[in-house]
């Protein structure tokens, strides 16, 4: 069966549990291979004159994580915020009340996913550039997470503990810094919520 194209009628009609259902079935979808076919072609064109996407998912630059695909996304279905770590800055933030306030998505997801590059340097303090700005944003993760082991990234489960609470702090400030986010939640009208992806196996998580 071909997937069709999400509108304004069908947008409307979604709750965000129902949201986040299908892109948690999209994904096991892609891990089992048995992904919706698409006329791509068609979805462009359906598309042209509006976009009506049910969510904003906010995710690493990583390449191994192409997010429309690993939710089986097709155009105009999602919109893809991406920054290294995931985390949020202004220009985010707008971006997601936007697409939520104004283009009517019901669900906010903040990504990160295993063995996160940026999440790696954050624990090793790494400092280049325009990166140590970038990374001060992951700080309060690496700060908040716990470990008995060496607290660097050769400890691969300290690393997994702060890719979690990076995504958890990222909602949190989310909540946080924007009222109309945090507004729309209270109301029912989104949800916001969190997942690691993993880049061995394909599968998403929530937290």
């Amino acid at each position: 069966m071909i997937k069709e194209i999400i509108d304004k009628e069908k947008q409307t009609k979604l709750s965000p549990d129902d949201v986040l259902n299908d892109l948690m079935a999209g994904n096991e979808r892609f891990t089992n291979k048995n992904m919706h076919e698409r006329d791509y072609s068609s979805q462009i064109d359906k598309t042209s004159g509006g976009q009506w996407p049910q969510a904003v998912v906010l995710s690493c630059i990583d390449s191994r994580v192409p997010v429309e695909t690993v939710f089986d996304q097709g155009v105009g279905d999602i919109f893809v915020a991406r920054v290294a770590g995931n985390f949020e800055n202004t220009d985010i933030l707008g971006s997601m009340e936007y697409s939520c306030k104004v283009a009517g998505s019901k669900l906010v997801l903040v990504l990160g996913h295993e063995a996160c590059g940026a999440v790696k340097a954050a624990c090793d303090h790494v400092e280049l550039g325009n990166i140590t700005h970038l990374l001060s944003n992951i700080k309060p993760a690496v700060e908040a997470t716990q470990t008995d082991g060496e607290r660097s990234s050769k400890n691969d489960s300290f690393v997994a503990g702060v890719v979690e609470n990076n995504v958890k702090l990222t909602m949190n400030r989310i909540r946080e810094k924007s009222p109309i986010l945090n507004e729309m939640e209270k109301n029912g009208e989104i949800k916001i919520v969190g997942g690691v992806y993993s880049i061995s196996t394909g599968k998403v998580s929530l937290l």
